[in-house]
């Protein structure tokens, strides 16, 4: 037997069609033994400190030039991007060398099942978070409800070229990512010692939540990350959480390209 044999999904654990078939198969089917992993929560810890470390090297590079963030706007574009990029594509990386590639280890497909989960868990994750956002921004004062992309977008008028840029990272590039690393690398993490598939899911929403290093917000990304968790829940694959995460980004990212550019 190769090692990529065994690895596939078996046809008494793929996901039942219908909801409550779906619900009732989370915990009656488990999932299949993660064989030719031999990557866990080292490499999490990896790719987030990749995260962490190139955030922090391009702000020093930065300082070295006598530039700020508030001041160039090429900069706001690196460090908020490459950090991201790096870190995704050290997980990848990870799943090449250490295991047997993104689309096993991460479960990176994408099927019909996973567009019409994703998309309905995303519209409910738009309500979930237009509601949450409400209530949190009357809690935190209206002067604090903001995002750490939004403070350093607020009040600039950006070129076209450089909004559009932004508003498809925060809306497409930034959800793929931070999918792969978190209920892709994290979740199989977790599921390589045996865990049950809620604990991954509760797992990851918290870290996903703590891992914007947002303190303020932690609580708000806690009720966003819900839906998008229960998508890649259900149907055992990354493909419905990166839909979900896409659809929740995507007025959030259209509402910073039009203040960015002045229009709002």
């Amino acid at each position: 037997m190769t090692r990529l044999q065994g690895v596939s999904e078996p046809e008494s654990v793929k996901p039942k069609r219908g909801f409550l078939e779906s619900v009732r198969d989370i915990s009656r089917n488990p999932e299949p033994e993660r064989v030719g992993q031999r990557w866990g929560f080292g490499a999490f810890l990896l790719v987030e400190a990749v995260f962490i470390l190139s955030a922090v090297f391009i702000t020093a590079v930065a300082k070295q030039f006598g530039v700020s963030l508030l001041d160039s706007v090429p900069l706001v574009l690196v460090g908020s991007i490459v950090p991201t990029l790096l870190a995704a594509g050290t997980a990848i990386v990870i799943t090449y060398v250490r295991g047997n590639g993104p689309k096993v280890d991460l479960r990176f497909s994408m099927t019909k099942e996973d567009l019409a989960t994703g998309l309905k868990l995303g519209i409910l994750g738009l309500v979930l978070t237009y509601s949450a956002a409400t209530i949190w921004a009357k809690v935190v004062g209206e002067e604090n409800a903001t995002s750490a992309v939004g403070d350093l977008l607020s009040g600039s008028n950006l070129p076209l070229a450089a909004a559009i840029t932004m508003f498809l990272y925060v809306s497409l590039v930034g959800p793929v990512c931070e999918e792969i690393i978190y209920r892709g690398l994290l979740w199989g993490a977790v599921e390589r010692q045996g865990w049950s598939r809620w604990a991954a899911f509760g797992l990851t929403t918290v870290v996903f939540a703590i891992g914007h290093f947002e303190p303020l917000r932690t609580s708000l990304l806690l009720v966003i990350a819900i839906p998008i968790g229960i998508a890649r829940l259900l149907t055992r694959r990354l493909g419905a959480s990166i839909v979900a995460h896409v659809m929740n980004n995507f007025l959030p990212g259209l509402t910073l390209l039009l203040v960015s550019v002045g229009v709002m």
